[in-house]
C-alpha cells in the first residue's frame, strides 16, 4: 500500500509544482490527492507541469476529486444531469492527467452541503435515484477506462455497510470501486466503543471493491446528547491496525490518504499511522522507480 496525503497543497491541481511534490515526498508521502474545481479542456502545458512534478519527486498519481456537490440525488433533473455530467468530466480529467480513480460522494437532499444529513437520504427514491446516477457516472468512467470511488457515510443515502454494498450490487459497474472510509459510518456509541466491529462488518461486506481509503480518526465528545469529532490518527478511538491489516488483504496495492486536517496536523497524523503500521507489521511500499 502506498501512504498518501490530502492536502498539503496551497491550492487546487493547477498550484501543484515541484515545491509542493519535493515537500510532500519529505512528508514520508507517496501519493497526493488532486483537488479539481474544472476538469472541462485542462491547458496541457500545466498538465504536463503537474505530471513532471510528481515524477520529479517520485510520487505517484492516485486519486483526483471533484466539486460537483451533492446533486447527484437530487430531485430536480437538470440539477443532477449538471452533477453527472461534472462527474463523467472528472473521469475524463483523471485519464488525461494520468490519475487512477475520481472520487465520487453520493450527495444529499440537504442543499446545504454534500454530506449533511436528510430525512429523505435514506428513502428508497433517493437511493433509486443514486443509482440511476452512479451508472451513468460509471458508464463514463469505464469508457475512460478509469475507475469511480464512492464512499458512505451515516448521514448520506449509503448509511451502512448493508446500504453501501447493495448499492454496489445494484450499479454492478467494474468502473465502480469502494474508498473505505469507516470513521464515517460512526452512528452511535455502540459502534464508537467498538470500531473493531464496525471494520470488520465493512470489510466483510465490502473488501471485493475497496480500490483506496482514507485515513481518519475520531473521538466521544463529552456531553449530553452523543457527538461526535475526527481526531489526529492514533489520538482517537479507530482501531487503525485493524484497519491496516483489513486494508492491505483487501487490497496491497491500495493508496491510503490520509485527510481533514490542516497542515500543521498533518505530521502528527502520519506519525499516528505509521505507529499503527509498525504495530501490526506493515511496510509501506515506494513507488516503482
Amino acid at each position: 500500500m502506498l501512504l498518501g496525503v490530502a492536502g498539503l497543497t496551497p491550492g487546487d491541481w493547477t498550484t501543484v509544482d515541484q515545491d509542493v511534490t519535493r515537500s510532500v515526498r519529505e512528508h514520508g508521502f507517496r501519493t497526493l490527492q488532486l483537488r479539481v474545481p474544472d476538469p472541462l479542456n485542462p491547458d496541457p502545458t500545466t498538465v504536463e507541469r503537474v505530471q513532471d512534478a510528481f515524477k520529479s519527486a517520485g510520487l505517484v498519481l492516485g486519486q483526483t476529486v471533484g466539486e460537483y456537490g451533492g446533486g447527484l440525488v437530487s430531485a430536480d433533473d437538470g440539477v443532477r444531469s449538471d452533477a453527472i455530467e461534472a462527474l463523467k468530466r472528472m473521469a475524463a480529467f483523471t485519464r488525461i492527467i494520468g490519475g487512477s480513480n475520481t472520487y465520487l460522494r453520493p450527495g444529499s437532499m440537504n442543499l446545504e452541503g454534500a454530506w449533511w444529513p436528510h430525512p429523505d437520504n435514506r428513502s428508497e427514491q433517493v437511493f433509486d435515484r443514486l443509482i440511476d446516477s452512479a451508472k451513468q457516472a460509471a458508464q463514463a468512467a469505464a469508457d475512460e477506462g478509469v475507475m469511480l470511488a464512492v464512499e458512505g457515510g451515516v448521514a448520506c443515502p449509503l448509511f451502512s455497510a448493508t446500504r453501501t454494498r447493495e448499492f454496489f450490487e445494484a450499479v454492478d459497474s467494474p468502473a465502480m470501486g469502494y474508498n473505505m472510509d469507516p470513521v464515517n459510518y460512526i452512528a452511535n456509541l455502540e459502534m464508537a466503543y467498538d470500531s473493531t466491529s464496525l471494520l470488520n462488518d465493512l470489510f466483510d461486506q465490502l473488501k471485493h471493491v475497496t480500490i483506496a481509503a482514507h485515513a481518519k480518526d475520531y473521538t466521544v465528545i463529552d456531553g449530553l446528547l452523543p457527538h461526535f469529532e475526527e481526531a489526529i490518527i492514533g489520538e482517537g478511538l479507530l482501531d487503525q491496525d485493524t484497519f491496516l491489516r483489513r486494508m492491505l488483504d483487501a487490497r496491497p496495492d491500495a493508496h491510503v490518504l490520509i485527510e481533514h486536517l490542516p497542515d500543521n496536523l498533518v505530521p502528527a497524523a502520519r506519525d499516528g499511522l505509521n505507529a499503527a503500521a509498525t504495530k501490526a507489521n506493515i511496510i509501506w511500499d515506494n513507488p516503482p522507480e
